[in-house]
This record gives C-alpha cells, structure tokens and sequence, in this order.
C-alpha cells in the first residue's frame, strides 16, 4: 500500500461558475487520527480533511458538493457524516454500506444526508453480487435514497443492463470507465449511451476525464464527455474526484473545471449539469 500526497495549489480557474454550482463527485480521508483506516484496505491515501475540501471548493467557486464514502474507511462513514455536519446543509453523501444493513441503520444514514448507497464492480475492489444490490434498491427508495455504482467499462453490458430492474435511479461513475483512446464508436461507450437512452432514471457522472483519458489536457475525455453532456443534458453530473485516489497522476484541479469550459459550452448545459441536475438528485 502506498500514500500519496495531494497538491492543495491548484491553479485559480477562468471559468466562472453558476451560482449553487455542486461538484459531485469528492472524497475526504481522514485524518487517520480522528477517523482511522480500515484495516483491510487495498490502499492508504495522505490525509485530506474537511478543511482542505473546503479551502478548494472556496479557491474553484463551488458552493454545494457530494461527498462519496472511500474504500479505505470501509463502512465505517463517520469521516463524511463529519464533513457534511460541517457544511451546513451545502455538502451531502454518498455511504458505502454492506447489502444486509438493517433499515433502522439506512435511517441513520439517510437523517446524517447521505443520499445513496455506493457499490463498486472495478476488479481491485471486492463488491457484493449485483443481485444483492439489486435486492436492496426497494429499501433505498423507502429512505428516498438512491445507487451509485462504479464498474470497468466492459462490465456495461453486463452489469449496466441488470442495473435496469433497480427500485431507484442509478449514478454510473466516471463516464463508465471506459478508454477515451477508443473514441465515441467503442461499443462500450455505445451502450453506456443506450442505458442512458433506453431508461431516465440512469445518471452519469462526467467527472474522471483525467481517469479515462490519462494525459492533460485530456484531449481524448473531453469530447467523451460533452458528447453525453450534449445528448443527455438531464441525466449528467459533474465532480472534481478530489483528492484523486488510485490515479496515474494529480491533476489540477483548477483545469478540471476550466474543462467545463469544453464540456458543457452553453450556460444553459453548464446550469444543468452543475445546478438543476445535482439539485433534482440530491435534494440540497
């Protein structure tokens, strides 16, 4: 397991925000001394707290944010339950639970402001059965909460379509994962498309253009992901991925939202994806 250490000086972005702009997509670690590891983790992260989140979100001109539960913390979500106490109603979660939590333990977390379970189907994270997950969605829809699920790009045809018989609506991460080198033929693009297409309550998060696109300034994501911006205007959220867990590189965080720029370039896409999309979701 290896730490890394997170740049807090982006650069100052040219773009200029809409007012209640929500990055969607953040995590917090730590720090380890009030909010320890899980002990079987695949990685350990360099702290970055609440603080430090806040301090970004004030230098990017963001105001409202979802913060998504780390594997590292395993399900143990005190770190985000505190940061979103701290928020003062701006800031919500995303928790990772196992399939059998019990309601009464869902309630907790739904009252703390976390808005949907998050399940993971990448091959470096062990995740439940997406027939458990599946057989969750109806207690999620109980609560108003909603899935979040975080798969590799091959996995759409097979995972993405069972993710259909979901009780609520599902936030895919990351654009699907899939390799912007391959460009907007690739039939795992296609499909995450046709999902999209076929059933209105599939989400796609168009955060990760430096995850699908490794080399800045992210030539090959960017279109990615104003293709889907553009087709799907209401089904689109944006985040930074801060602080960039399990990464081939830091980005500027600063860039990403200058990327904005290309991605949604008319101020009406801009207010949806940032605005009236994270608002009919998450309920801030």
């Amino acid at each position: 397991m290896s730490e890394k250490t997170y740049t807090d000086t982006p650069s100052k972005p040219a773009l200029t925000l809409p007012a209640g702009a929500c990055d969607a997509h953040v995590h917090v670690f730590g720090p380890c001394a009030r909010f320890p590891y899980a002990v079987e983790r695949s990685f350990t992260p360099a702290d970055a707290g609440k603080e430090s989140l806040f301090a970004l979100h004030r230098h990017l001109g963001i105001s409202r944010c979802v913060i998504v539960q780390s594997a590292c913390h395993g399900f143990d979500n005190s770190a985000v339950a505190d940061a979103i106490a701290a928020g003062q109603g701006k800031y919500l979660g995303v928790a990772l639970a196992p399939v059998d939590m019990s309601d009464s333990e869902l309630a907790v977390l739904a009252a703390q402001g976390f808005r949907a379970v998050r399940f993971n189907f990448m091959r470096h994270l062990a995740g439940a059965p997406v027939e458990d997950v599946l057989a969750l969605t109806p207690r999620l829809a109980a609560l108003g909460m909603h899935l979040q699920v975080h798969f590799e790009s091959s996995l759409v045809h097979s995972v993405g379509a069972q993710l259909q018989a979901s009780a609520v609506p599902v936030v895919i991460d990351h654009m699907g994962r899939v390799d912007a080198r391959l460009g907007a033929a690739h039939e795992d693009f296609q499909a995450l498309q046709g999902l999209l297409a076929r059933n209105p309550q599939f989400y796609v998060k168009v955060s990760g253009v430096d995850r699908i696109d490794s080399v800045p300034p992210y030539i090959h994501g960017k279109p990615l992901a104003r293709q889907l911006v553009e087709r799907f205007p209401q089904q689109c959220l944006w985040g930074t991925d801060w602080p960039h867990p399990n990464h081939t590189h830091i980005p500027d965080d600063g860039q990403l939202v200058d990327a904005l720029a290309e991605i949604a370039p008319t101020p009406q896409l801009l207010q949806a994806l940032l605005v009236d999309n994270p608002q009919r979701l998450y309920q801030f």
